[in-house]
This record gives structure tokens, sequence and C-alpha cells, in this order.
């Protein structure tokens, strides 16, 4: 089946240790094969609007941004039914969404469906509250998780129905390199 959504996120394999067996149970977005991450946009372009253009104006836009260096620091909720993990700081991922959406406007966050975009690395959603709570106590006592952020992923699939994989990977900060030795 071709993809019928992307996205740009920041794989964070550092966390896959804590939250990797609760994300196999708790979080769809692991069994089609999505890694732990922080979402920078979703959705993006429809895959059929993944051409030379739009990759080059995204390479472009992240050779721009500098790396940078985050922890997952502690749990977050959205109301009882996601548990996440908060990047500190967050600041570096809010940018890197607005930065994108600029140069895309046709693609708001989560198609405009929340007001304000909160960094977070889910660890599940809509299970069982104490389900929930286990695995957030159990990831809680490994945190802090550190992790060196230098480049954004996109991804194509289609929910529930195919596995998603990798388009393209942007390094970040690659025009900020330039002229280091």
């Amino acid at each position: 089946m071709e993809p019928t959504q992307t996205a740009l996120i920041v794989p964070i394999p550092e966390a896959e240790a804590a939250v990797g067996r609760f994300r196999a149970s708790l979080d769809p977005a692991a069994s089609w094969g999505v890694p732990a991450h922080v979402t920078v946009l979703y959705p993006f372009l429809p895959p059929q609007q993944i051409n030379d253009q739009a990759l080059t104006v995204l390479r472009k836009t992240f050779a721009g941004i500098p790396r940078f260096d985050v922890a997952l620091t502690h749990i977050g909720w959205f109301g009882d039914t996601v548990v996440w993990l908060a990047p500190q700081p967050d600041h570096p991922f809010r940018d890197l969404t607005a930065a994108v959406w600029q140069r895309f406007p046709e693609t708001p966050p989560y198609a405009g469906a929340h007001a304000e975009v909160v960094p977070h690395l889910t660890i599940g959603h809509d299970a069982p509250k104490p389900t929930l709570s286990y695995a957030a106590e159990t990831v809680s006592a490994q945190l802090p998780i550190n992790a060196a952020v230098d480049m954004i992923r996109l991804i194509a699939g289609t929910p529930d129905l195919s596995p998603w994989r990798t388009v393209c990977e942007f390094p970040l900060g690659a025009d900020l390199l330039v002229g280091q030795s």
C-alpha cells in the first residue's frame, strides 16, 4: 500500500531502552516502525507532494539550525489518556516546528487541532490509567535521558495499515559547520 501521510520527527534512540517496551504495547506508532521520537511536524505534506523542491527547502531550513543537546527530564500528561516525556530545553523543538511551518504554511502542526504545540516523546496513550501510570513510574526511575539532536527524519506511511519508512534524513547545522576545521 502506498503511504498516505508524512511526518518530520527527531528520533531519540537514547530513549528506546526506557520507553521501548511500553511503546510496543501502548503506542500504535511503534508497531508501524516509528521509533521513539519528538515530532517536528505532523502531518506534513502528502507523499505525492514530496519532491526535489520540497526536499531542498527542508535541507536548507535544517542546515541553518544548530545541533543541540536535550534531556528528557520528567513525565507529562495530556489529560488522563496520554503519558509522555518532556524534553528540556523544549524551545529548539518549537523552533524546528516554527521554521518548517513558516516555509510550508499549508501544514499546520497536528492539522491545527491544538492551540499550542507541546514538544514531547510519547510513551503511551488510550490505555487504562493504571497501565499508563505504571509506565510513567517505571520510565521516571530512568530519568534523565540525555540525547544529542543532530538530524531530522522525514517518514511516510499509512496509520494502522502500512509500516512507516524513512524517506530522507536532514542534518542540522550543516551550513554552520562550513569553514570550521
